[in-house]
């Protein structure tokens, strides 16, 4: 940064800042930025750890395809389920069939049913699950061809239902993160729009001797730029900084509670979360983006001030 010299004790030469680099207004925007910069990257990854869980519950259920039996009091429920299990893998695409026993149903009603519920005595109805091949696109029709050969009367359910519902959430979560990403911005724009306004007026004689005995509005700028900036750099590095740790403990904490029984469900509905080259990488963009645009916010104030000095 360009200084003004002036004159020492015993008529030295010093040189001063033109904007004085240490102050409390500086030192409490950096406050502001440290804490917007942390905010818009916990947000940021928020919506990015949102996005893989949707990804990857999208991948497991769109593979999966369930078929509801429904047998008659002359059927036998277990040999028509098995029946069906062997019919729908030999459909095109199907990685494998399985036949839910009662007591296997039972387990997964356990949550709504509670414990000691005798499942034998209810008329639950036979389930099939089907595990379509990753590498191929499912064969829906097929599969419903060859099960309906066996038991006409059994639903076959492709979770589309549940799938769209699942989509439209996660697009939710991801609009409303940008949408805070976004807002913190303009609070951060508009903070630091008052902090360079504020030094604008505390420097203001500096200014205009400066600008009046021919110093250009790019060197006058320039100054105000090069201060701000480093001012961003310093809040985006200590927010940045502080939101890389928050996932990297985080993802150590998940790792850990995955393996307790508590934790086993919410893995189950998460995904997992990490923190990746990308996460890592998207934190300093953000950051770096951060400190530009503290850069490029004061010296616009500064060029629309100067500008309406002439």
């Amino acid at each position: 940064m360009t200084h003004a010299p002036t004159l020492a004790p015993g008529g030295a030469r010093r040189e001063m800042p033109l904007i004085p680099a240490d102050s409390t207004a500086n030192r409490a925007l950096v406050v502001v930025i440290a804490i917007m910069t942390l905010l818009a990257c916990l947000t940021a990854g928020a919506a990015l750890q949102t996005e893989r869980a949707a990804w990857s519950w999208r991948d497991q259920v769109s593979r999966e395809v369930t078929i509801l039996l429904k047998p008659t009091a002359s059927d036998d429920a277990d040999a028509l389920a098995r029946a069906v299990a062997a019919a729908a893998t030999q459909a095109p695409g199907v990685e494998f069939a399985h036949a839910l026993s009662l007591e296997e149903t039972g387990r997964i009603l356990e949550p709504w049913l509670g414990r000691g519920v005798d499942v034998l005595k209810l008329p639950l109805p036979r389930l099939v699950v089907v595990r379509m091949q990753a590498e191929r696109t499912p064969d829906l029709a097929a599969l419903t061809r060859v099960v309906h050969a066996v038991a006409p009367q059994a639903g076959i359910d492709d979770h589309t239902l549940w799938l769209s519902r699942l989509a439209t959430i996660a697009g939710i979560v991801v609009f409303l993160a940008g949408a805070i990403f976004v807002l913190m911005l303009v609070a951060m724009a508009t903070a630091i729009g008052f902090a360079t306004r504020g030094a604008v007026a505390a420097n203001r004689d500096i200014i205009e001797v400066l600008h009046f005995v021919g110093a250009s509005d790019h060197f006058v700028a320039l100054q105000f730029q090069s201060h701000f900036l480093a001012l961003g750099l310093r809040g985006a590095a200590i927010g940045g900084g502080a939101a890389l740790a928050c996932f990297v403990v985080t993802s150590l904490l998940f790792a850990w509670w995955s393996h307790s029984p508590q934790g086993v469900g919410v893995s189950v509905l998460l995904g997992g979360f990490s923190v990746g080259l990308f996460d890592v990488f998207l934190l300093v963009v953000i950051s770096v983006g951060v400190a530009a645009l503290t850069g490029y916010i004061s010296r616009w104030i500064v060029h629309r001030y100067l500008f309406e000095l002439l």
